[in-house]
């Protein structure tokens, strides 16, 4: 089961990503079904699915299966695509990609997912910090951040909510350093950080800035560090 379920990923990941040329993707979206790139990219996958297969035409019907729902989603996806909704739909189309392949391994070799694992305490202690150094910590950095406010900056000048999820990243980073073991790359991810913003803060000459970042990244990283050392002593006594 994990050896067809691998190879049939892998199948897809190569279509779909390695061996689909950005002018594909253009011609595609053109054309939508009257493009032959289409067609040749659903060769290219049944090609990929028969070689890493070894050609085994035990699972011919599988293989028709993914290529027929394949180009179906593909064509449902051309049809609704705009530049609003781009994202959210090669969300929903790789998911449904990968929910075939799902039932074709299914069909040939049936499991069953043991959903009680998923909710030990282990997991749901890793799941609260992961939670925690999220959306939670964000808020409160935002509420302990407000009390200084640098006027000269403006929304205009950086990305939607960037320092917001440059956050949670680096607080995610250094939280699996430390469930890792890795208290030394927590310094370089410091040093990599101020190697960053080095030059924003040399241009601005402004000691108020440079004050703001460095508390920022202080207490973010303070957060990050007692949430993985609580992670770890917690985790041994459960």
């Amino acid at each position: 089961m994990t050896a067809l379920a691998l190879k049939l990923l892998l199948a897809h990941m190569l279509g779909d990503f390695l061996l689909q040329p950005d002018g594909w993707v253009a011609q595609k979206r053109h054309k939508k079904y009257r493009s032959p790139l289409l067609y040749l990219h659903i060769f290219v996958h049944a090609a990929a699915m028969l070689l890493l297969l070894n050609f085994d035409l035990n699972f011919w019907i599988g293989i028709v299966v993914i290529l027929v729902t394949h180009y179906l989603i593909d064509l449902l996806k051309l049809t609704l695509e705009t530049n609003a909704n781009r994202g959210k739909l090669f969300v929903l189309d790789q998911l449904a990609h990968l929910l075939v392949i799902m039932g074709v391994v299914y069909s040939y070799y049936p499991f069953q997912i043991q959903w009680t694992g998923f909710f030990v305490s282990a997991i749901v202690l890793f799941l609260i910090c992961l939670v925690f150094l999220g959306p939670v910590s964000a808020i409160i950095m935002r509420l302990l951040m407000n009390r200084w406010e640098l006027p000269e900056d403006s929304e205009e000048d950086s990305l939607p909510q960037a320092g917001k999820y440059i956050g949670m990243l680096e607080r995610f980073l250094v939280f699996g350093f430390i469930v890792l073991q890795q208290w030394q790359a927590i310094g370089w991810l410091i040093a990599a950080k101020s190697i960053l913003r080095f030059s924003d803060l040399s241009r601005a000459k402004d000691r108020k800035l440079t004050e703001y970042v460095l508390i920022g990244t202080l207490l973010s990283f303070l957060m990050a560090i007692i949430t993985g050392m609580l992670y770890l002593y917690i985790n041994q006594k459960i």
